[in-house]
């Protein structure tokens, strides 16, 4: 295990957009395409339709994986780095949860309150990160899952982050985007941030994981400053 791994690991839960779900049923495995995205502490947050295979699956048995991937590095497709996370699903019940995994996923907003729908949690147990072709670390989850009491500091103080960002410093936003539009900053955590214009959302990471809000304002700070001098 290398704290580069993690960090990578890392990194590709937050962003992934889309990813495939393992489940099994009477000991035959089933795989389907999901739209996950992460809870502060690093848990994978789903939202499933009971009319689905593979919801019906996790409600009989909990056990389950989830591998997600980034782009590869050439036209050989086992360049491309990814993670699988193993875990436990369990259906919530949390608006605050709920309302994050629609700030990343928009376009969901049309069919998200419909009665079959509903939040799922997994909490990742261990995880297997792959860097490319031939480079494979296995991650315990002591050592993937970020730091409670940073988890617990930015969670209290993400609103405030959101809305000074999307109040005061909309330009900031726009130069760290690197895209023409109007962004503004929907999600906030250990890792870095989301910024989204209508149903396009970016993943912006941190250069390293920061502990409070004064360590996301040093970031933000320092990539409005980067992007700015690159223009």
């Amino acid at each position: 295990m290398s704290a580069e791994g993690v960090r990578a690991a890392r990194s590709l839960l937050r962003a992934a957009r889309a990813g495939t779900l393992a489940t099994q049923t009477a000991g035959q495995p089933f795989a389907a395409l999901v739209t996950p995205a992460t809870a502060p502490d690093l848990s994978v947050l789903l939202l499933l339709s009971t009319l689905s295979e593979h919801t019906r699956h996790l409600m009989a048995e909990p056990r389950c994986a989830l591998a997600v991937t980034g782009a590869a590095e050439s036209a050989n497709p086992q360049t491309a780095p990814r993670v699988t996370v193993t875990g436990m699903a369990e259906k919530i019940e949390d608006a605050a949860l709920k309302a994050r995994w629609l700030a990343l996923h928009p376009y969901a907003a049309m069919y998200a309150g419909f009665a079959d729908f509903a939040l799922w949690r997994i909490r990742p147990m261990a995880a297997m990160f792959v860097g490319g072709f031939a480079r494979a670390e296995r991650l315990r989850a002591a050592d993937l899952l970020p730091d409670a009491q940073a988890v617990a500091a930015i969670a209290a103080a993400e609103a405030g982050i959101i809305g000074h960002c999307n109040d005061d410093h909309p330009d900031a936003l726009a130069a760290i985007a690197r895209r023409p539009g109007a962004w503004r900053m929907v999600a906030c955590d250990v890792d870095g941030f989301d910024l989204a214009q209508e149903e396009t959302v970016v993943r912006i990471p941190f250069a390293a994981p920061v502990a409070d809000a004064g360590g996301v304002r040093t970031e933000l700070v320092r990539m409005a400053r980067d992007a700015r001098a690159a223009v």
